[in-house]
């Protein structure tokens, strides 16, 4: 994504703003003042939609300048990018599975943080997903792609599945679709309970294994595995 403050140096723009409107005197590494504009960057898209925020309010909300901000980004573009890679880390490490439990717990905990990520980043997730041709082309969908790869990964590790045959990889990518739309539709309305969201998204899950069983001994035998785990 180009860093472009290369050899380390700090411009004089660098020196941020205190809370009396007095320059203050932080002084921060290339690697530290770089994080310190995505993080409040991440913290905006995750209130507003990237359309409605402006290079004036990054440097506003991290204490910079607005030629801080372009000295490390070329521009609104690449500093999205670097949010989205951001956010997709943080959800990378919120999605790993716990070592131990059933499989249908271990998803439920998955899918619980999950939820979580979606929560805090409520603008930008529904930005991300229902955005135009500028937010699902080019690089900002190869990084959607990475965040579909990853849960995919995280829910096959999560049901103890090494390699899914072409049945079980369509139905847990429809149900990951599933997922995503409801996602987006109680971030619309908020008249269910999270709680209530996810036990109904797991049960989701696991009739969609049912189905497929009846189509794919592999999946069967995964029902099987699964045996008393199955909602009531």
């Amino acid at each position: 994504m180009g860093d472009h403050a290369a050899g380390g140096k700090e411009p004089a723009e660098a020196t941020p703003r205190s809370s009396g409107g007095r320059p203050g005197r932080r002084r921060l590494s290339v690697d530290e003042r770089r994080e310190e504009l995505i993080s409040a960057a991440l913290e905006l898209f995750s209130d507003r939609p990237p359309e409605d925020i402006s290079i004036d309010d990054v440097a506003d909300a991290a204490g910079a300048s607005r030629a801080l901000v372009y000295h490390y980004f070329g521009g609104k573009q690449e500093l999205y990018l670097a949010a989205l890679h951001s956010a997709a880390k943080q959800l990378s490490d919120l999605l790993e599975p716990p070592a131990t439990g059933r499989p249908l717990e271990r998803l439920a905990v998955s899918l619980h943080r999950y939820f979580d990520f979606v929560e805090d980043h409520a603008a930008g997730f529904v930005a991300l997903l229902r955005g135009g041709p500028a937010y699902r082309s080019g690089e900002v969908g190869k990084v959607l792609d990475g965040i579909r790869r990853l849960v995919m990964a995280r829910i096959i590790a999560s049901i103890g599945v090494e390699q899914p045959g072409p049945v079980l990889r369509i139905t847990l990518r429809s149900w990951m679709a599933s997922v995503e739309t409801a996602g987006l539709d109680w971030l619309e309305h908020r008249d269910l309970s999270r709680e209530e969201l996810e036990r109904l998204l797991v049960d989701h899950h696991v009739v969609l294994l049912k189905v497929a069983a009846q189509h794919d001994p592999e999946v069967a035998s995964l029902i099987d595995r699964l045996g008393g785990e199955e909602p009531a």
